[in-house]
């Protein structure tokens, strides 16, 4: 899968189901974008202390959670949009692992999330 990284879509990144399933694991998304729903530099930046945080504990030896960073959440083509596709992509992946559920949610750009 590929996630586009700015909006003239120049730039993007592969992304690898291993890489949303370490974001489940680790719940990376779990309270990170404030009640107003924007994705914007400063929520990347709370996203990035999060990730140090957990890499200074147990997790710094898992690596799934090192390959994460350095190919996704580190990547130099990552910005405030490229992680709102990020956040989109994983929540229509979820969706799609929930389908045996019968929900059939799908998130689109622009989409709050809140």
């Amino acid at each position: 899968m590929k996630i586009q990284t700015n909006s003239s879509g120049t730039r993007s990144i592969e992304i690898a189901e291993i890489h949303l399933q370490t974001i489940e694991k680790y719940q990376l998304f779990r309270d990170l974008i404030d009640s107003n729903g924007y994705v914007d530099e400063q929520v990347l930046d709370k996203l990035k202390l999060n990730i140090r945080s957990l890499l200074e504990g147990d997790a710094g030896k898992d690596k799934d959670l090192l390959d994460l960073c350095l190919d996704v959440i580190y990547h130099p083509n990552m910005k405030a949009y490229g992680l709102q596709q990020l956040v989109l992509l994983f929540i229509n992946w979820k969706n799609q692992s929930n389908a045996n559920l019968g929900m059939t949610t799908r998130a689109f750009q622009g989409t709050p999330f809140n």
